[in-house]
Formats: C-alpha cells, structure tokens, sequence
C-alpha cells in the first residue's frame, strides 16, 4: 500500500477539520482512494478484514461495510469479488463525501452504494442506517478501538470520532450486524487483542460458530489484532484459528500476508505454516 503525492482539495463544508486528502493505492494499485491527509486514514486492518470475504462465491453476495469511513474494507471487498454487491454505511459528512467519490472513481458506481447513518443508534432513531433487516449475508466492521474514557482525545474532529468511542457502543454495533445479518449469514469484525472479552461478550447471544484469528507483528510477538467472526443461527462451539503473522524475522511482509495486502489473496486459515501456505481453508 503506498501513497502518492497527489492531493486533492475538498470545499470548507465538507471538509471543516482538514481540506487536504492523499490519493492512496491498495491491493497492489488496483483500487485508488482518497481519504485525509490527517486524521483517521485506513491501512492495513482495512484490507485485512476485506480479506475475509471468499472471492470464489459464484452466486451474488450482499456485503455491508459497517462505519465505513471513506469505504476502504468494502470497496476492497468489490475489487476481490466480482459478485459482491457492497453497501457502506457512514455518519461523518466529511467520510460520506469521500465515500462517494472513491465509488465513482474506481467504477464501482454500479455494485457499491452508500448510505448515511450511525450503526451505534437504535433502529427506531432518525440517524440510524436505512438498510432492511436480514437482508446481508456479509457485514464487516472495524469499529473505533479506544474507549473515550482513557487517554488523550486527539485535536482531529474526524480522527477523534474515528478511533475512539465509548465502551459500551461495542454492543450497539455489533447489535446492529445482528439485526442487518441474514440467518446463517456472518459476521466478521476486527479489533485490538485485548477487546476480545467484550467482543466475546456481545457476540455470544447474537452469533455462534464463532472463529477468533489472531494477529501478531512477528512469529514471537503476542497479538496486537484479533479477527472475530461469527454465524447469525449456528451453534457450533468457538475455535481459535491458527494467527495470521505479518512481518517476518526481516521486518518485510510474510509471503502468506503479502499476496492478501499486495494481490488481493483471501485470508483464511493456513493449511501449513503462514509463510508457505498456498491453500487456504474456508
């Protein structure tokens, strides 16, 4: 994933905090998005989680992006899957806007649509989502990973809102995938390791068959990720899949890593280890 030097100037009102966005390639130049020069800006969870979508599904799948930002993980998902037909959900003017443009520019005016709304409001609340109940068989969300509460609040409007949110919106968000999930369908989220008791926690009623994937810097380093997904329905008991290891012991990408970042390979469970494995499991 690189960025180029290209910058793009939005108007004031659209882009109150920081006019100034950065066009950005992923999945090896095949998909080109603009998104803040500062701020939140995707990167590597983004295609990661996208990455969890089979792109080998013959028949039409319907994908819901959930807090989208500027639509990285669904239109990551549209350029994989040729049969996926993709919504992205966001709040922030500012996203929506750029949401709206990395759509048109990279052709996907005709698969991706967006739609503006808060995934953490109740369905019944004039700013939550308009998407039909059980309606997806796919939705994905990499909700903001720090809890307003602690820390320093970042001075970025769009950065603050991006990363952090209160504790217990967790619920509400995934109480959300729930309610837009189609029975049997899944639903995949990626977190910070040490969220996955509360995620556990909010799946557990909602979701079985729950598979947690972690995800860790070097071979020797704990999990700094966790990918946790779950059936709508199923009863099947949780399994921890074998981790996802990003750099090797020269700091590059694993070979595995490297085709899902660079090629748009799906990620799955290894059959061997990280490095070599050329099949993956469902």
């Amino acid at each position: 994933m690189t960025a180029s030097d290209n910058h793009q100037t939005l108007p004031s009102d659209i882009m109150p905090d920081n006019a100034d966005v950065t066009e950005d390639t992923f999945l090896g130049d095949r998909l080109s998005l603009l998104q803040p020069a500062r701020g939140y800006r995707a990167g590597i969870d983004a295609v990661l989680l996208a990455a969890t979508v089979a792109d080998f599904v013959s028949k039409p799948m319907s994908v819901l992006d959930c807090g989208a930002g500027v639509g990285t993980v669904g239109l990551c998902v549209a350029a994989r899957c040729p049969n996926a037909r993709v919504t992205l959900v966001e709040r922030e003017p500012a996203l929506v806007a750029l949401a709206y443009s990395n759509v048109a520019r990279n052709g996907f005016a005709d698969t991706v649509n967006v739609v503006v709304g808060d995934v953490a409001a109740p369905a019944n609340h004039p700013d939550a989502p308009r998407v039909a109940p059980e309606s997806f068989d796919v939705v994905l969300a990499n909700p903001p990973f720090h809890d307003t509460a602690g820390g320093t609040r970042a001075s970025n409007a769009l950065k603050r809102v991006s990363h952090a949110m209160d504790a217990s919106e967790l619920d509400a968000w995934i109480r959300f995938a729930a309610r837009a999930c189609r029975p049997g369908g899944r639903v995949t989220l990626i977190h910070k390791a040490d969220a996955l008791l509360p995620l556990l926690e909010a799946l557990k009623d909602r979701f079985g068959g729950l598979t947690i994937t972690p995800i860790q810097p070097h071979a020797t380093k704990p999990a700094i990720r966790i990918l946790a997904s779950g059936i709508k329905g199923s009863r099947a008991p949780l399994i921890l899949a074998s981790p996802v290891v990003l750099h090797d012991d020269g700091g590059a990408f694993t070979p595995y890593v490297g085709r899902v970042l660079r090629q748009g390979a799906p990620l799955g469970v290894p059959v061997a280890n990280t490095d070599n494995a050329e099949q993956l499991k469902d």
